[in-house]
C-alpha cells in the first residue's frame, strides 16, 4: 500500500521542471505524470467479494459487485455455478407523471450455469483502476475465471472465460428477461404496468430480449439486448483446460436508436476477438484518463480506498448528459424500487455529486443538470398556481427524466397514501411535504460547477432555471417590522408545515440569490434584477440560534422544530448551501463548531454526505474527522455503500468531498492549503478544482509543503494564503521566473491557461 519515496520526490522534480518547458510540452509532460502517479496510487486498490451477493435482487442497494459505462449497468449475483448479470440502464424508465407511475425499469439478466460448480468457492476481484472484474470459481481440479467489464464504446458487457483446472468445464450462457423475483406487486401501493416483451433465439446462437412501456405513458420508451458466444452458433459451451471463450451482449435504447433491436443486433454481428480487444482497449484508456483527472494520496489507507472506489462508483454510473443516474445508480434490479428509484429533490439527487467538481470529474458531474432543466414548464406551473408567483420555480419532491413527475398525485396516492393530501404536503396535486427548497437545493451543484470553471457556455444552459429560482425567493420572502426578510410556511423536514426562517432555507435561498446576481453580471442580464436579488439577500433573517445543553448552537427554524434526533438538515447552510467557511466571523464558527459536536451524525443514513463537510469547512478537529470518516469508511459493503443503509450513490460523495476540502479549499475567495489537516501528516493531491477556475495541486511532508501548483483556467486573479508564513516565496508562471514574494496572503495576477508554480525561498 505504500508508495516509494523515491517516486514521490520525482514526483515534485518532475513538475519542477516541467514549469520550464514550453506550453503545449509543459501540458503533455503534466498529463504523462498524471497518468502514471493515478495509476501507481489506484491499482493498488481491488474491491473483494469472497461470497455471493445477498440484497440482489432487490428494491434497494445492492451489495453485488458493480460494472457500468455511464448508460448500462451491470450487478453480478448468483451463485458459482449460477453467475447472474443483471442488466439496467439509465435511460430505460416507465415515463409516467405520477405517484409510482414512473420509475427506472430492470431489462433482464444474463444467467451463466455451470452445474458441475454447485460446490465451487467464489471470489470476484474487481480492479478499480481498469473497472475489471475478474470472478474466480474452484472445486478440486475445476476451476473457471470469468473477467468482465461493460465497454466504453458500442455499450456492450463482455465476459471472458478461461478454463484454469485440469477438467473440463460445460456449461450455458443464457440471456433472459427479468424473472418473477424481480418485480415488486403490492396493490395498490406498488402495481405492476403492462410491458410489451421480446425474446428469441436467431439462427446463429444470438439471444435477443427488449422491454417497453408503449400503454398509459407520457413518453413511450423501449432498450433491447442481445448476446452470443463470439464463433459459437450455441448459447451452450465445453472449455477444455486452457482453453478460453469470450461472450458479448450488447445493449441499447430508443433514446440512442430508433430501433433499439436492429442497433444492438448489427453490434453483435460485427463483433469478432479483434473488435473485442480494441474496445477492452479503449475501455481501460477512458477509465486511464477519469485516474488522471486528479489524484490524492494520504497516510489513512483505508479511507484512500474508499474515495477511489466512490468515484469508481460514479464513473460507471453517470456519464450520459440526458439521463442522470437513478438514487441506486444505474444498477435496478427490481421494480419498483424506493423511492421509485427517481430523483428526489431534498438532498438525495443532489448528494451524490458534490464530490466530483473537487475532484476534477466533470464529465462524470455533466449528467446532473438535464433533469432539472426538463421540469421547468411544471416548475413555473406551480410556482404560479400555488404562489402566486409567475416566472418564478417551484420543485415537488420526486422528479424523474424528460420532465416527468414521480410523485404527482393520482388514484394511487389517494387509495393507499391519502394522508399525505390530507396533511396538507400536496398542494395541487404536487408532492411537497411543505418545502419550498427543492428548486434551491437544484442549484448547489450547479452554483460549484459554475464558481469552479466560470464556463461561459453552462453559465448560459443554467441561467434560466438559477433566474427561475430566484425571482421565486425575491418576491416569496415578506418584510417583517424589523425589516427582514422572512421565509415563511415552509418546512425543515418532510411533513412540518408552516414552518419559519428553517435555517436549512435560509442558506440555500443565500446561495440562490447571490449565484443568480453573479450569472447576471457574468452574462450581462437582468441588472435590474441582480440588484434586488442582493438587496433581498442581505436582508434576509440570519440564522436561528438557541442555546442547548450550555451552548449557542443553531437552531433548526425560527418559528418550528428547534431541533431534529437524525438527518444533517441543521448543518446543510453551511454545506452544500457554503455560507460559512473559516472565513466566516469567529461568532458563527463557534456556534457552528458547537453544533456539530452535539449533532455528531457521523454515520447517518441521509446525512453524512452534508455533515462531514460542513464540519471541515468550519475546522472542526483534525483527529475527530478523519477517526469518524475511517469508521465510515469501513462500515461498507465491498462495492462501497454504506452497510445496511438503503440509500444508494448518495453516499459517493461523501469521502472525496471531506478530503479534498480538507487538503484544498476556497473560503472567502482565499485558496488554503491543507487548511484542515495534520501538518505532520504528508499528503498530497494534484488537479484538485476550486473556485476561481483553478486546478491546484500540492505536497506536504516534513510538516512543510513542498510545492504550489496552479492552472488558471479562465486567467481571473489569485489570492493565495501563504502556505510558508514569514518566508519569501519564488512564484515561476509558465517555466519563467515571475517575482519574489512575501506576506501573509499571495496575490497573483493570471491569464488563461497561465500555470504558476511556488515554492518557499528565493
Amino acid at each position: 500500500m505504500k508508495s516509494p519515496n523515491l517516486k514521490l520526490v520525482f514526483f515534485t522534480c518532475f513538475l519542477g521542471f516541467s514549469s520550464y518547458l514550453p506550453g503545449q510540452a509543459q501540458q503533455n509532460a503534466v498529463q504523462q505524470v498524471l497518468l502514471q502517479k493515478s495509476k501507481a496510487i489506484v491499482s493498488q486498490y481491488v474491491a473483494k467479494f469472497d461470497r455471493p451477493a445477498v440484497r440482489i435482487p432487490s428494491q434497494v442497494a445492492v451489495d453485488a459487485p458493480l460494472l457500468g459505462n455511464g448508460s448500462t449497468g451491470v450487478a453480478i449475483g448468483g451463485t458459482s455455478d449460477r453467475q447472474t448479470y443483471y442488466l439496467a440502464r439509465n435511460d430505460f424508465w416507465r415515463l409516467k407523471s405520477g405517484f409510482n407511475e414512473s420509475y427506472p425499469a430492470v431489462l433482464g439478466k444474463v444467467e451463466v450455469a455451470i452445474p458441475m460448480l454447485k460446490t465451487a468457492s467464489y471470489k470476484v476481484d474487481l480492479d478499480l483502476y481498469t473497472a475489471v472484474a475478474t470472478s474466480t470459481f474452484q472445486t478440486g481440479d475445476k476451476a473457471l475465471e470469468i473477467r468482465s467489464f461493460v465497454s466504453e464504446k458500442d455499450d456492450c458487457l463482455i465476459l471472458q472465460f478461461q478454463n484454469k483446472g485440469k477438467q473440463q468445464i460445460s456449461g450455458q450462457i443464457n440471456l433472459l428477461l427479468p424473472a418473477d423475483e424481480q418485480f415488486k406487486n403490492n396493490p395498490p401501493a406498488e402495481s405492476l404496468f403492462p410491458a410489451v416483451t421480446q425474446q428469441e433465439t436467431r439462427g446463429n446462437g444470438t439471444i435477443l430480449i427488449s422491454r417497453g412501456f408503449e400503454e398509459l405513458v407520457d413518453i413511450p420508451t423501449k432498450a433491447a439486448a442481445a448476446g452470443k458466444i463470439i464463433t459459437q452458433q450455441q448459447p451452450a459451451f465445453n472449455l477444455d483446460a486452457g482453453e478460453s471463450l469470450t461472450y458479448v451482449c450488447a445493449l441499447s435504447s430508443n433514446f440512442k436508436n430508433k430501433d433499439c433491436v436492429e442497433k444492438v443486433l448489427k453490434t453483435i454481428a460485427s463483433l469478432d476477438l479483434k473488435n473485442v480487444k480494441l474496445l477492452e482497449r479503449e475501455h481501460k484508456k477512458w477509465w486511464a484518463d477519469f485516474w488522471a483527472e486528479s489524484y490524492i494520496e494520504i497516510p489513512d489507507k483505508v479511507i484512500e480506498k474508499q474515495y477511489y472506489l466512490s468515484h469508481y462508483v460514479m464513473g460507471s454510473c453517470s456519464r450520459d448528459p440526458q439521463f442522470a443516474p437513478p438514487i441506486f445508480g444505474t444498477w435496478i434490479t427490481q421494480e419498483i424500487p424506493n423511492w421509485n428509484g427517481d430523483y428526489h429533490l431534498n438532498y438525495n439527487y443532489m448528494a451524490p455529486y458534490y464530490g466530483l467538481y473537487s475532484s476534477n470529474h466533470l464529465g462524470a458531474a455533466g449528467s446532473y443538470e438535464q433533469p432539472l432543466l426538463d421540469f421547468m414548464e411544471r416548475g413555473k406551473f406551480y410556482s404560479k398556481e400555488i404562489t402566486g408567483i409567475s416566472d418564478g420555480l417551484l420543485y415537488p419532491v420526486g422528479i424523474g427524466p424528460k420532465g416527468m413527475e414521480t410523485t404527482r398525485q393520482n388514484a394511487i396516492m389517494e387509495s393507499a397514501f391519502g394522508g399525505y393530501i390530507q396533511g396538507g404536503q400536496v398542494e395541487h396535486k404536487g408532492l411537497f411535504f411543505g418545502q419550498k427548497s427543492n428548486v434551491s437545493y437544484g442549484v448547489t451543484n450547479m452554483a460549484t460547477a459554475f464558481y469552479t470553471t466560470y464556463d461561459r457556455n453552462y453559465a448560459q444552459k443554467i441561467y434560466p432555471y438559477v433566474r427561475g429560482a430566484a425571482v421565486f425567493w425575491s418576491n416569496y420572502v415578506k418584510k417583517d417590522a424589523k425589516g427582514r426578510y422572512v421565509i415563511f410556511n415552509d418546512a425543515i423536514h418532510e411533513g412540518t408545515v408552516g414552518d419559519s426562517n428553517p435555517i436549512l432555507s435560509l442558506g440555500l435561498v443565500r446561495q440562490t440569490l447571490q449565484l443568480a446576481a453573479d450569472l447576471s453580471d457574468y452574462l450581462d442580464l437582468d441588472r435590474q434584477l441582480a440588484a434586488n436579488w442582493i438587496q433581498v439577500k442581505e436582508n434576509l433573517a440570519t440564522f436561528p440560534v438557541q442555546e442547548r445543553d450550555g451552548q449557542p448552537v443553531f437552531r433548526y427554524t425560527e418559528k418550528g422544530p428547534a431541533w431534529w434526533n437524525d438527518n444533517s438538515l441543521g448543518i446543510q447552510h453551511i454545506f452544500p448551501a457554503m455560507q460559512l467557511d473559516l472565513g466566516s466571523d469567529q461568532y458563527w464558527i463557534d456556534i457552528a463548531r458547537n453544533t456539530i459536536s452535539q449533532m455528531g451524525r457521523w454515520t447517518d443514513n441521509n446525512g453524512t454526505n452534508s455533515f462531514f463537510p460542513a464540519a471541515v469547512r468550519v475546522g472542526y478537529n483534525v483527529d475527530s474527522i478523519l477517526y469518524h470518516l475511517n469508521q465510515y469508511s469501513r462500515h461498507t459493503y465491498p462495492n462501497g455503500f454504506q452497510l445496511n443503509n438503503p440509500h444508494g450513490i448518495e453516499n459517493c460523495s461523501t469521502v472525496p468531498t471531506t478530503i479534498n476540502q480538507m487538503l484544498c479549499g476556497v473560503h472567502h475567495q482565499v485558496i488554503k492549503l491543507f487548511p484542515v489537516w495534520n501538518k505532520q501528516q504528508a499528503a498530497q493531491f494534484a488537479n484538485l478544482r476550486v473556485d476561481g477556475a483553478f486546478l491546484v495541486s500540492s505536497k506536504l511532508e516534513n510538516g512543510a509543503v513542498a510545492y504550489v501548483e496552479i492552472l488558471s483556467e479562465q486567467g481571473r486573479n489569485l489570492i493565495l494564503d501563504n502556505p510558508w508564513p514569514g518566508q519569501k516565496v519564488s512564484c515561476r508562471k509558465n517555466g519563467k521566473m515571475k517575482e519574489t514574494m512575501q506576506g501573509n496572503r499571495l496575490h497573483i495576477k493570471t491569464t488563461k491557461g497561465d500555470r504558476v508554480y511556488l515554492v518557499a525561498g528565493v
